[in-house]
Parts: C-alpha cells; sequence; structure tokens
C-alpha cells in the first residue's frame, strides 16, 4: 500500500462536545465532566470504534460552544464532532457554533446512567440528567437550521450504539479524505456515453471530487522508464500472491506479455503518486503507446485503495476509493462492478457481473489465477488478468448519477450467490449476484431511478453507511432492499423530484 493510499484511522480524532449551563452551579459541572470523561473512556475501550474519540470538555456558554467548532474545523486531524447534552443546554447558545461548521455532526441521544434509581431518584438527579431534555432542545435548533447529523439513541455502552457510531465514523473519514481526491482521466469519456459523464464542477462543490484529464502520453513516458530489474521484482510478486498459468511462465508464449503487465503496472504507480491522485479512469479507446490495455494493473491498484472506473467513469472511480476507505480492516472486500447479462432462473434470477479485466481481487472467492488471453477489443495485444470469481455473501452496490439539478446515490441490496456453472470461454473476474428483492423488481428499480451500469460493490458496507454519506454530502439518496415495491418507489421518485425542483425555486427566490 502506497502513502497516497494509505487513510490511517489512527491517525483521525472525533472530537466529543457536552453541553450544559450553570444554572445548576458549579458542582453539577464537576460531575458533567466526569460523567463525560468516563463515557470516553469506555467508547474508546470498547474496541469497536475505528477512530479515537477525544473528550473536548463540557460547554456552557455560546463563546465557549462557538471556540470549540471554530476548532474543530480548523483541526485537520478532526473529522467531526459528537454532541450530547448531559443537562438542558439552551440552544440558542449553539447557533454560532454550528452556522460555520462544515465537517460532519453526530449527535448522540444518550445519558450517563443506564436504569433509573428508583428508590435514590431526587430533583438533584433529575436537574443534573436531563438528556431526555436537554437533547430535544438541541435536536430543534439544529432542524430548525437544516443541519445534516446522524441521531443515535441509546446507552452509550450498548453495543448496538457504538456500532452505529463506527458506522458513522468510517464514513465521516471516507468524506475528510473524498475532500482532497484527485482523480485521473487518461482519455476521455467513452464516446457518446450519458449516464457516466456528469457536472465536475458542480461534483467539486458538493462532494470534493477534483477531475483532471491527463493523455495517455503522459503515461507512457512514465512507462517508457521502467527498468527491467523492477519489471523482474514486480514479476515474482506476483508469483507469489496468484496461481500463474503455464503460459504465463518464464519461457513459455505469454511471459513477455505479463512482463509488459508489469511495465504497465509500474508505471501507473508512480504516476497515480507523483500526481498525488486517489483514483483513476482508463479508456480501451485510449491506448496509443501501451502494449496492452493495463488491466492487471488496474486489478492490484484497487486492492491498494485506488478508486478505478471505466471508460472514463471519474463518478464510480471517487466511489470505489470511497469504499475502500470506509471498509478498511472489515472483511469482505470491495470492486469496481459493471452489470454484464441476465441468468434467469426463478427466484434465482440474478446479474452476471464483470468487466473486460477490471474487477478488484479483494473479492476473490479463490486464490486468483494469473494468465494471458485475447479481449478482442481495443486492438492492443493480449493483456495479462487476474480471473477468479467472487466468495458468496450479501452486500451493497452503489453509484452516483447527475440528475441536473442535484446527485442521486443509489443504492441496491445485493446477494452474490455461487455461479452454477465454470465459464471457461470467459476469462475475467466475475460476480454473481441476485439484486434485492429480486432481479425483476432490483433491476426495474434501479433502471428507474436513472442507474448506470457501473457500480461500486462492498460486502462489509451498509445502506446505512450510504445513508450516512448521503447525509455529509447533501445528495439526494435512493435505495433498493428487500421492501421496495415498484408502486412505492416511482411515488419516492416523484417526491423526490418535486422536492428538489421547489428546493432548487427557494433557493433562486432567496
Amino acid at each position: 500500500m502506497t502513502e497516497q493510499t494509505r487513510m490511517n484511522f489512527k491517525e483521525l480524532e472525533v472530537w466529543f462536545v457536552t453541553g450544559a449551563q450553570l444554572l445548576y452551579g458549579g458542582d453539577a459541572v464537576v460531575k458533567v465532566d466526569a460523567h463525560s470523561n468516563e463515557m470516553v473512556k469506555g467508547l474508546n475501550e470498547s474496541g469497536k470504534l475505528p477512530v479515537k474519540v477525544v473528550y473536548k470538555g463540557t460547554v456552557n456558554s455560546g463563546v465557549e460552544i462557538a471556540d470549540v467548532f471554530r476548532a474543530a474545523t480548523n483541526e485537520e486531524k478532526c473529522i467531526g464532532v459528537i454532541t450530547w447534552m448531559h443537562t438542558f443546554s439552551p440552544a440558542k447558545m449553539w447557533i454560532h457554533g454550528l452556522k460555520d461548521y462544515k465537517k460532519p455532526l453526530l449527535h448522540l441521544h444518550t445519558q450517563f446512567n443506564k436504569q433509573i434509581p428508583w428508590s435514590e431518584i431526587d430533583m438533584d438527579f433529575m436537574n443534573l440528567n436531563q438528556s431526555a431534555h436537554g437533547d430535544r432542545e438541541f435536536g430543534y435548533i439544529l432542524s430548525r437550521m437544516r443541519k445534516n447529523r446522524k441521531v443515535v439513541a441509546g446507552h452509550w455502552s450498548d453495543s448496538n450504539v457504538q456500532d452505529r457510531i463506527a458506522v458513522w465514523m468510517r464514513v465521516a473519514a471516507a468524506w475528510a479524505d473524498a475532500q482532497d481526491m484527485r482523480i485521473i482521466r487518461f482519455g476521455d469519456q467513452m464516446n457518446n456515453v450519458a449516464v457516466t459523464d456528469g457536472d465536475k464542477v458542480e461534483a467539486e462543490l458538493r462532494l470534493g471530487y477534483h477531475v483532471d484529464y491527463f493523455p495517455i502520453g503522459d503515461l507512457v513516458a512514465y512507462q517508457d522508464k521502467v527498468s527491467e530489474t523492477d519489471i523482474d521484482d514486480m514479476v515474482a510478486t506476483y508469483e507469489k500472491e496468484y496461481a500463474i498459468a503455464d503460459s504465463c511462465k518464464k519461457g513459455n508464449a505469454n511471459h513477455n506479455q505479463v512482463r509488459e503487465a508489469a511495465r504497465e503496472e509500474i508505471a501507473l504507480r508512480r504516476f497515480l503518486k507523483e500526481k498525488n491522485a486517489k483514483a483513476f479512469t482508463t479508456n480501451f479507446d485510449a491506448l496509443h503507446g501501451l502494449n496492452q490495455l493495463p488491466g492487471l494493473a488496474c486489478q492490484r491498484l484497487m486492492a491498494e485503495g485506488y478508486g478505478f472506473g471505466a471508460e472514463g467513469d471519474w463518478k464510480t472511480a471517487a466511489l470505489c476509493r470511497t469504499f475502500w476507505v470506509m471498509s478498511q480492516g472489515l472483511p469482505g472486500g470491495c470492486s469496481f462492478l459493471e452489470d454484464y447479462t441476465y441468468h434467469f432462473d426463478g427466484e434465482k434470477s440474478a446479474i452476471l457481473q464483470a468487466h473486460m479485466l477490471e474487477v478488484c481481487p479483494l473479492i476473490a472467492g479463490e486464490k486468483p489465477r494469473l494468465d494471458v488471453f485475447p479481449l478482442g477489443i481495443g486492438g492492443k495485444a493480449d493483456p495479462a488478468r487476474l480471473i477468479f470469481t467472487a466468495h458468496e455473501g450479501s452486500g451493497v452496490a452503489a453509484t452516483i448519477v447527475d440528475m441536473g439539478n442535484r446527485f442521486r446515490m443509489i443504492v441496491n441490496d445485493v446477494k452474490v450467490i455461487k455461479q452454477p456453472a465454470p465459464m471457461p470461454k470467459l476469462p475475467v473476474a466475475s460476480a454473481l449476484w441476485i439484486p434485492q428483492p429480486t432481479l425483476e423488481i432490483g433491476a426495474s428499480a434501479w433502471i428507474l431511478a436513472g442507474g448506470t451500469h457501473h457500480t461500486a460493490f462492498s460486502y462489509a458496507l451498509t445502506s446505512e453507511y450510504m445513508e450516512d454519506y448521503s447525509d455529509m454530502a447533501d445528495i439526494e439518496l435512493i435505495c433498493i432492499n428487500k421492501n421496495t415495491t415498484i408502486g412505492e418507489f416511482k411515488k419516492e421518485l416523484r417526491y423526490n423530484d418535486l422536492y428538489y425542483m421547489l428546493n432548487r425555486a427557494l433557493q433562486a427566490y432567496s
């Protein structure tokens, strides 16, 4: 993994801010502070949270609140703030602090004690432990200010509460990562394709993506500087990590094509590192000066954390990177994938997911096999590629599309199943999945929503991650799952269109 792709959660922080006031005296503030410290210590020691929680004290005035949020905004390590109202905290105090705060916000609706001490509860206890009261006041001002946030309700020590905080932390880390995401496009959009293109200016304003075009000749210049020793070392890595086909071994017919693939991989990695890019796209119409489509390079770079999109699809490339960041340390893997063809088989009707070459080995169900075969497109020499089938399991497929007046994220829960038979004449990496609730409903809903044929896929993530991400980005979210019906789905699309049309009109008027 290169320095450019590494997103070390240990280097990040989430700040914890407790709301209170001085009405109840200094002793109450001391107790609030002690409780908050104990809660933060418990959260950090739970082993469930990927990012360290840093307690930033109890705030009792508008000045203190503004100071802590200003500091959070300016601290690069801070990727978000968790707020909790231990006592009643008058929400007008929070207005100035929240007004200019742009990072993710989680409102933890909890209390220090888990149960009511029935035999001991008195007015002092009631005055001190007012989260059920104070958090509603705080929630009102956030709603009044139209502030997107995640609300997690429950006792802070409960496993399910900590799990939901962990989801938000992973998404906040990915959101921070996206704010300086440079995406390199080698070649342009595939001719006349609409759904994978979009407004790059709005994408940078809304999502943080910065998209740059580079001619393939710039990559070729890097390729020409790769030494034979570098190639030897890369081929040795292939031999350690993959099952090498006999024809690809040294001295056999396809060995030179493996070496050329290694040359392209080394050049591409160096190029991306020097340009400080986190994602990239290729196009099989723009390969002048390359020996082959760099499929093997794309597969391996995805596994290291670089986002990838085929045929110039920069939005999916960015989303693949975001999926990788979110899912670090979680099992299952993630990848770029494309809808290829249907397998109609009643309740087991499924979609074959694949691509010409570029599927990430993180989702492989067996040790990938490295082999060389003709491609039949692009007009270049036979390319090397990793061949495998994805392991079984549940996951999510997602895409972001440009609807003209907003970005829409479409998410489909899917179930990856075992392929019923091998595909000896289609030597590619693949996955076979059933979109939920069924192929017929899932595919119909996806098409009605305007979804792409490319997706970012993950076994580890769920729609909750996508909901949190859409809130942080302030973009539309459409989910397709086991409860989806086409009639209700159409209504949701119409309601959303009306909402965004009216919202745009109000913004123009104001």
